[in-house]
């Protein structure tokens, strides 16, 4: 089998990148080399990588205080307010409280809300304005005007442009409906 040239250039490169690898990477050793003639000589690895000192912790820890739950805030640069003294529980004499008291009834529940949908809003020619309106359930709509009663239970107040005012038959739980489009 021939050997190409560029096979054997990336052979080349191959062998140079191991051996620069291998290089880097192999431990020194631990007695220094004569140096040659002309070079100075390199250093040992000690001399490179002087000894750190040595940190006494438990001396730092003696002069300061240590912080409680909640104290420290990185984020504050002001300094630390104290908390006001708490203010001291006064007892009430014992005859001076009295006994609770029954809570009021309840009062009627809410009147449910008309189930009516306000779909449009006529007017005839004398200014009259008539409402639309479906409960979903019949197929037909109701029409009335004001003062008018719908289905036998409410009663039209008054029509605006874009709602009505309404109210059961007898006059209370007075509502707004909005035209709905539906």
């Amino acid at each position: 089998m021939p050997v190409n040239a560029s096979q054997l250039k990336l052979a080349a490169v191959a062998l140079v990148v191991v051996a620069v690898a291998a290089y880097a990477l192999w431990p020194a050793s631990p007695e220094p080399a004569p140096p040659a003639a002309g070079r100075p000589a390199r250093p040992a690895p000690a001399a490179r990588f002087p000894e750190a000192p040595a940190v006494k912790l438990d001396a730092l820890a003696v002069d300061r205080e240590q912080p409680g739950e909640g104290q420290r805030n990185p984020f504050r640069f002001q300094p630390k307010v104290t908390p006001a003294p708490p203010r001291p529980v006064v007892a009430l004499p014992p005859s001076s409280v009295e006994p609770p008291r029954p809570a009021a009834p309840p009062g009627p529940p809410p009147l449910p809300p008309i189930p009516l949908k306000l779909i449009g809003i006529l007017e005839r020619a004398n200014g009259v304005k008539w409402a639309v309106l479906t409960d979903g359930k019949t197929p037909s709509p109701f029409y009335g005007k004001d003062g008018d009663i719908i289905d036998g239970r409410y009663a039209i107040v008054k029509i605006g442009t874009e709602s009505i005012e309404m109210t059961y038959a007898d006059g209370r739980g007075r509502q707004v409906i909005r035209l709905t489009g539906q």
